[in-house]
Protein backbone atom coordinates (compact mmCIF):
# COMPACT_ATOMS: atom_id res chain seq x y z
CA UNK A 1 0.00 0.00 0.00
CA UNK A 2 1.08 3.57 -0.38
CA UNK A 3 0.85 5.65 2.96
CA UNK A 4 1.30 9.65 2.68
CA UNK A 5 2.93 11.11 6.37
CA UNK A 6 1.84 15.12 7.08
CA UNK A 7 3.92 15.88 10.21
CA UNK A 8 6.83 13.09 10.05
CA UNK A 9 8.09 13.40 13.25
CA UNK A 10 8.17 11.92 16.87
CA UNK A 11 5.24 9.38 16.42
CA UNK A 12 5.22 9.75 12.52
CA UNK A 13 8.39 8.53 12.00
CA UNK A 14 7.65 5.16 14.16
CA UNK A 15 4.31 4.44 12.10
CA UNK A 16 6.77 5.45 8.40
CA UNK A 17 9.12 2.29 10.06
CA UNK A 18 6.03 -0.13 11.02
CA UNK A 19 4.52 0.63 7.61
CA UNK A 20 8.17 0.36 5.77
CA UNK A 21 8.92 -3.24 7.82
CA UNK A 22 5.20 -4.33 6.06
CA UNK A 23 6.62 -3.80 2.57
CA UNK A 24 4.54 -0.74 2.25
CA UNK A 25 5.71 2.71 -0.01
CA UNK A 26 5.44 5.69 2.33
CA UNK A 27 5.93 9.68 1.37
CA UNK A 28 6.29 12.17 3.87
CA UNK A 29 5.42 15.77 3.23
CA UNK A 30 8.73 17.89 4.58
CA UNK A 31 9.73 21.94 4.61
CA UNK A 32 13.74 20.93 4.02
CA UNK A 33 15.96 19.57 2.50
CA UNK A 34 17.80 18.56 5.24
CA UNK A 35 15.02 16.52 6.74
CA UNK A 36 14.58 15.21 3.20
CA UNK A 37 18.26 13.57 3.27
CA UNK A 38 17.22 12.64 6.89
CA UNK A 39 13.77 10.82 5.48
CA UNK A 40 15.65 8.98 2.79
CA UNK A 41 17.89 7.55 5.03
CA UNK A 42 14.88 5.80 6.90
CA UNK A 43 13.37 4.38 3.57
CA UNK A 44 11.13 7.43 3.04
CA UNK A 45 10.36 9.17 0.04
CA UNK A 46 10.24 12.80 0.90
CA UNK A 47 8.03 15.59 -0.74
CA UNK A 48 8.66 18.88 -0.24
CA UNK A 49 6.03 21.45 0.65
CA UNK A 50 4.52 23.26 3.27
CA UNK A 51 0.85 22.95 4.58
CA UNK A 52 0.19 26.80 4.86
CA UNK A 53 1.55 26.89 1.59
CA UNK A 54 -1.44 25.61 -0.76
CA UNK A 55 0.64 25.67 -4.37
CA UNK A 56 3.08 23.92 -2.87
CA UNK A 57 1.47 21.22 -1.76
CA UNK A 58 0.80 20.10 -5.68
CA UNK A 59 3.39 16.95 -5.78
CA UNK A 60 1.63 15.12 -3.11
CA UNK A 61 0.94 11.72 -4.38
CA UNK A 62 -3.01 9.36 -4.32
CA UNK A 63 -2.21 6.74 -1.86
CA UNK A 64 -4.28 5.14 0.16
CA UNK A 65 -3.64 6.35 3.89
CA UNK A 66 -2.87 9.57 4.89
CA UNK A 67 -1.29 10.22 8.37
CA UNK A 68 -1.90 14.04 9.42
CA UNK A 69 0.38 14.74 12.54
CA UNK A 70 1.70 18.33 11.99
CA UNK A 71 3.26 19.31 15.27
CA UNK A 72 3.69 23.41 15.70
CA UNK A 73 7.04 24.93 15.11
CA UNK A 74 7.54 27.83 17.77
CA UNK A 75 10.96 28.92 15.18
CA UNK A 76 8.31 29.34 12.18
CA UNK A 77 6.33 32.32 11.44
CA UNK A 78 2.58 30.78 11.21
CA UNK A 79 0.15 30.45 13.82
CA UNK A 80 -0.95 27.43 15.39
CA UNK A 81 -3.74 28.00 13.70
CA UNK A 82 -2.55 28.92 10.32
CA UNK A 83 -0.91 25.68 10.64
CA UNK A 84 -3.55 23.44 12.21
CA UNK A 85 -6.35 24.41 10.57
CA UNK A 86 -6.00 26.27 7.69
CA UNK A 87 -2.97 23.54 6.62
CA UNK A 88 -5.28 21.11 7.22
CA UNK A 89 -7.76 22.32 4.90
CA UNK A 90 -5.10 23.13 2.45
CA UNK A 91 -4.07 19.35 2.71
CA UNK A 92 -8.24 18.35 2.34
CA UNK A 93 -8.64 20.20 -0.53
CA UNK A 94 -5.45 18.37 -2.21
CA UNK A 95 -6.18 15.29 -0.99
CA UNK A 96 -9.58 15.31 -1.77
CA UNK A 97 -10.58 11.85 -4.23
CA UNK A 98 -7.12 10.94 -3.93
CA UNK A 99 -6.90 8.64 -0.61
CA UNK A 100 -9.26 5.79 0.58
CA UNK A 101 -8.32 6.83 4.38
CA UNK A 102 -7.68 9.86 6.28
CA UNK A 103 -6.48 9.73 10.06
CA UNK A 104 -6.06 13.33 11.83
CA UNK A 105 -4.07 13.02 15.28
CA UNK A 106 -5.52 15.59 17.40
CA UNK A 107 -5.26 15.80 21.55
CA UNK A 108 -7.11 15.64 24.66
CA UNK A 109 -7.16 19.19 25.38
CA UNK A 110 -10.04 19.31 23.46
CA UNK A 111 -11.47 18.33 26.59
CA UNK A 112 -12.47 20.87 29.29
CA UNK A 113 -12.85 18.79 32.31
CA UNK A 114 -10.66 19.50 35.33
CA UNK A 115 -12.72 17.77 38.27
CA UNK A 116 -11.11 14.19 38.18
CA UNK A 117 -13.81 13.06 36.18
CA UNK A 118 -13.69 9.94 33.85
CA UNK A 119 -13.75 11.15 29.90
CA UNK A 120 -14.66 9.62 26.58
CA UNK A 121 -15.76 9.50 22.65
CA UNK A 122 -18.98 10.96 23.94
CA UNK A 123 -18.23 13.34 26.47
CA UNK A 124 -18.74 16.71 24.98
CA UNK A 125 -15.48 18.39 23.49
CA UNK A 126 -15.71 21.77 24.93
CA UNK A 127 -11.93 23.22 25.85
CA UNK A 128 -11.77 26.85 26.52
CA UNK A 129 -7.97 26.92 26.25
CA UNK A 130 -6.76 28.57 22.92
CA UNK A 131 -4.84 25.11 22.45
CA UNK A 132 -7.67 22.97 23.18
CA UNK A 133 -10.17 25.44 20.53
CA UNK A 134 -7.63 24.89 17.51
CA UNK A 135 -7.64 21.46 17.66
CA UNK A 136 -11.63 21.34 17.68
CA UNK A 137 -11.58 23.92 14.99
CA UNK A 138 -9.24 21.43 13.31
CA UNK A 139 -11.26 17.75 13.76
CA UNK A 140 -14.87 19.76 12.60
CA UNK A 141 -12.51 19.78 9.56
CA UNK A 142 -12.47 16.56 9.06
CA UNK A 143 -15.46 15.02 10.54
CA UNK A 144 -17.32 17.44 8.41
CA UNK A 145 -15.28 16.55 5.32
CA UNK A 146 -15.99 12.61 5.60
CA UNK A 147 -19.38 12.68 7.21
CA UNK A 148 -21.20 12.70 4.09
CA UNK A 149 -22.42 9.68 2.28
CA UNK A 150 -21.06 10.96 -0.86
CA UNK A 151 -17.73 10.52 -0.01
CA UNK A 152 -15.86 6.91 -0.20
CA UNK A 153 -13.00 8.34 1.88
CA UNK A 154 -13.18 7.47 5.89
CA UNK A 155 -12.06 10.09 8.42
CA UNK A 156 -10.38 9.41 11.73
CA UNK A 157 -9.43 11.47 14.39
CA UNK A 158 -7.14 9.93 16.71
CA UNK A 159 -7.40 12.32 20.48
CA UNK A 160 -4.05 11.31 21.62
CA UNK A 161 -3.27 11.90 25.74
CA UNK A 162 0.25 13.22 26.45
CA UNK A 163 3.19 11.13 24.36
CA UNK A 164 5.69 9.58 26.01
CA UNK A 165 9.11 7.46 25.35
CA UNK A 166 12.46 7.81 24.41
CA UNK A 167 13.98 11.21 24.98
CA UNK A 168 10.19 12.68 25.27
CA UNK A 169 8.27 14.01 28.54
CA UNK A 170 11.73 13.09 30.81
CA UNK A 171 12.74 16.67 30.97
CA UNK A 172 12.89 17.06 34.70
CA UNK A 173 15.45 14.67 34.86
CA UNK A 174 17.93 17.08 35.55
CA UNK A 175 15.88 19.11 38.14
CA UNK A 176 15.02 15.60 39.87
CA UNK A 177 18.58 14.81 40.72
CA UNK A 178 19.55 18.53 41.72
CA UNK A 179 16.69 18.24 43.65
CA UNK A 180 15.21 21.65 42.53
CA UNK A 181 11.32 22.09 42.85
CA UNK A 182 9.01 20.84 39.89
CA UNK A 183 6.47 23.53 39.44
CA UNK A 184 2.96 22.67 40.11
CA UNK A 185 0.96 20.71 42.42
CA UNK A 186 1.16 17.60 42.98
CA UNK A 187 -2.29 16.35 42.28
CA UNK A 188 -4.12 15.97 39.65
CA UNK A 189 -4.40 13.35 36.85
CA UNK A 190 -1.54 12.93 34.09
CA UNK A 191 -3.51 10.65 30.96
CA UNK A 192 -0.77 9.21 28.50
CA UNK A 193 0.69 6.68 25.88
CA UNK A 194 3.44 5.50 24.78
CA UNK A 195 5.03 6.64 21.68
CA UNK A 196 4.86 2.85 20.39
CA UNK A 197 1.41 2.10 21.36
CA UNK A 198 0.41 5.21 19.67
CA UNK A 199 1.81 4.39 15.88
CA UNK A 200 0.29 0.74 16.78
CA UNK A 201 -3.07 2.37 16.72
CA UNK A 202 -2.31 4.93 13.74
CA UNK A 203 -1.01 1.83 11.52
CA UNK A 204 -3.88 -0.57 13.15
CA UNK A 205 -6.84 2.22 12.48
CA UNK A 206 -5.33 2.66 8.79
CA UNK A 207 -5.92 -0.99 7.73
CA UNK A 208 -9.36 -1.79 9.94
CA UNK A 209 -12.11 -2.39 7.68
CA UNK A 210 -14.46 0.20 9.46
CA UNK A 211 -13.05 2.37 11.78
CA UNK A 212 -14.85 4.34 14.23
CA UNK A 213 -14.80 8.64 13.83
CA UNK A 214 -13.50 9.45 16.73
CA UNK A 215 -11.19 7.28 19.20
CA UNK A 216 -9.46 8.70 22.60
CA UNK A 217 -5.74 7.29 22.53
CA UNK A 218 -4.63 6.91 26.22
CA UNK A 219 -3.03 3.76 28.53
CA UNK A 220 -4.76 2.25 31.16
CA UNK A 221 -4.32 3.58 34.23
CA UNK A 222 -4.56 7.48 34.61
CA UNK A 223 -1.73 8.20 37.16
CA UNK A 224 -1.26 11.52 39.60
CA UNK A 225 1.09 13.67 38.93
CA UNK A 226 3.18 13.03 42.27
CA UNK A 227 2.94 8.94 41.49
CA UNK A 228 4.28 10.09 37.87
CA UNK A 229 7.14 11.81 39.29
CA UNK A 230 7.84 9.78 42.04
CA UNK A 231 8.61 7.04 39.69
CA UNK A 232 10.56 8.36 37.41
CA UNK A 233 12.98 9.74 40.52
CA UNK A 234 13.41 6.05 41.22
CA UNK A 235 14.10 5.28 37.92
CA UNK A 236 16.89 7.89 37.59
CA UNK A 237 17.95 7.12 41.08
CA UNK A 238 17.05 10.95 42.23
CA UNK A 239 15.64 12.39 45.39
CA UNK A 240 12.19 12.25 46.34
CA UNK A 241 10.63 14.96 44.13
CA UNK A 242 9.69 18.34 45.89
CA UNK A 243 6.73 20.30 44.13
CA UNK A 244 5.99 24.02 44.07
CA UNK A 245 2.10 24.13 44.33
CA UNK A 246 2.47 28.11 44.02
CA UNK A 247 4.92 27.82 40.69
CA UNK A 248 2.77 28.53 37.48
CA UNK A 249 3.16 25.03 35.21
CA UNK A 250 2.32 25.15 31.66
CA UNK A 251 1.92 21.33 31.90
CA UNK A 252 0.28 20.98 34.58
CA UNK A 253 -2.39 23.57 33.87
CA UNK A 254 -5.55 21.57 32.55
CA UNK A 255 -4.48 17.83 33.80
CA UNK A 256 -7.07 16.71 35.88
CA UNK A 257 -9.39 14.64 33.70
CA UNK A 258 -9.06 10.60 33.63
CA UNK A 259 -9.47 9.17 30.07
CA UNK A 260 -10.85 6.11 29.40
CA UNK A 261 -9.73 3.93 26.49
CA UNK A 262 -12.56 1.21 26.42
CA UNK A 263 -13.65 2.09 22.96
CA UNK A 264 -10.07 1.82 21.44
CA UNK A 265 -9.46 -1.82 23.11
CA UNK A 266 -12.60 -3.21 22.90
CA UNK A 267 -13.50 -1.83 18.56
CA UNK A 268 -10.42 -1.27 17.46
CA UNK A 269 -8.59 -3.95 19.32
CA UNK A 270 -5.58 -2.80 19.38
CA UNK A 271 -3.27 -4.78 22.51
CA UNK A 272 -1.13 -1.76 23.97
CA UNK A 273 2.65 -3.18 25.15
CA UNK A 274 2.70 -0.30 27.91
CA UNK A 275 -0.30 -0.21 29.70
CA UNK A 276 1.10 2.02 32.03
CA UNK A 277 3.78 4.22 33.42
CA UNK A 278 5.29 1.34 35.37
CA UNK A 279 6.04 -0.79 31.98
CA UNK A 280 6.41 2.11 29.63
CA UNK A 281 8.48 5.12 31.61
CA UNK A 282 10.87 2.38 32.53
CA UNK A 283 11.35 1.36 28.74
CA UNK A 284 12.05 5.25 27.57
CA UNK A 285 14.18 5.95 30.74
CA UNK A 286 16.38 2.87 29.20
CA UNK A 287 15.90 3.31 25.75
CA UNK A 288 17.22 7.17 26.64
CA UNK A 289 20.10 6.11 28.30
CA UNK A 290 20.66 3.66 25.89
CA UNK A 291 20.35 6.25 22.80
CA UNK A 292 23.12 8.56 24.59
CA UNK A 293 25.83 5.86 25.34
CA UNK A 294 25.42 5.21 21.31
Amino acid sequence: MRRLIIGCGYLGRRGAARWISGGDKVFALTRSEQNAAALRDLGVSPVLGDVTDAASLESLPECDTVLHAVGFDRSASASKREVYVDGLANVLDRMAGRCHRFIQISSTSVYGQQAGEWIDEESPAESESESGEICIAAERLVLDRFSSDATSVQGTVLRLSGIYGPDRLLSRIDALKNAQPLPGPEGGWLNLIHVDDAAQVVTTCADAETPASIYLVSDDRPVQRGDYYRLLAKLVEAPEPIFDPAAVARHSRGINKRCRNRKLREELGVPLSYPDIESGLAHAVKASNDSRID
